[in-house]
């Protein structure tokens, strides 16, 4: 993957967490059920970005990951 798509795909997985955290913190309405499990998307967004900052690291450079000697 190039740095752009990289970037683009660290800003939304950040912009997915921050949503699905502000859809989260919805106070819940009696009687109705939320359709979208909030809690393992926002784990699956942060996921997303951790990666995406690793490869980030390594586009610019840095080793990371076992060495074998």
């Amino acid at each position: 993957m190039t740095l752009t798509v990289t970037l683009a795909l660290l800003a939304a997985s950040l912009a997915a967490a921050g949503f699905l955290t502000l859809l989260e913190r919805r106070p819940a309405e009696l009687g109705k059920v939320r359709l979208l499990p909030t809690t393992p998307l926002i784990f699956l967004s942060i996921l997303i970005a951790v990666v995406m900052l690793v490869h980030l690291v390594n586009l610019m450079g840095v080793h990371t990951g076992n060495r074998s000697f």
